[in-house]
Formats: C-alpha cells, sequence, structure tokens
C-alpha cells in the first residue's frame, strides 16, 4: 500500500507513467500533500512524496495545469521515481487503493 513518507525523493523523475484520478481521492488514501499551492501559478499545484510497500520513494504530481485544480476534478497526475519499474508498482499500489 502506496502511503506518504518522510525519506527524500531527490533523484525521482517522470517516467511516462501517469494515474488519472481527482485530488480529493488522492488525499482520502494518502493524506494531505506535502506541497499544496493550488493557484496555477507554477508547474505544480500539489506534490505528493510517497513510499512504495517495498519502502522506494515516488512522487505524485499534477503537471503544467497552470490553474488551480478542482478537488473533484479528474485530471492526470504524473509519477515520478528513480525507474520505471518504482513508477509502474506506485501506480498498481495507487490502483488497488483508490478502487
Amino acid at each position: 500500500m502506496a502511503k506518504l513518507t518522510n525519506k527524500g525523493t531527490n533523484g525521482t523523475s517522470f517516467h511516462d507513467v501517469t494515474i488519472k484520478t481527482t485530488l480529493s481521492k488522492l488525499i482520502d488514501v494518502l493524506g494531505e500533500p506535502q506541497c499544496f499551492q493550488n493557484d496555477g501559478s507554477d508547474k505544480t499545484n500539489v506534490d505528493f512524496e510517497c513510499e512504495t510497500e517495498d519502502g522506494d520513494v515516488f512522487t505524485i504530481y499534477d503537471w503544467k495545469e497552470y490553474r488551480p485544480i478542482g478537488l473533484n476534478e479528474q485530471i492526470e497526475f504524473h509519477i515520478g521515481g528513480g525507474n520505471k519499474d518504482v513508477t509502474y508498482q506506485a501506480k498498481r499500489e495507487l490502483q488497488n487503493q483508490l478502487k
């Protein structure tokens, strides 16, 4: 089960893995994001720093929406990780939690 982490997420990057969901659902399953400035003034409005069941760190964030995101608006969130396998594992865990 994916969860928020206090581990550093430096070195994570985007490997073409996304998940389509709402900000509200992510908050329900993960808790409040560590970075939350939902005003559209930057490349990201929200950033969750997380880890997989195996302890691998990853991030979930909106990318270049450049506008405030509605809590119940479904968008594609990027998943960043140390490698593609980590991002796919993170997506699988999140999909199970979002059911």
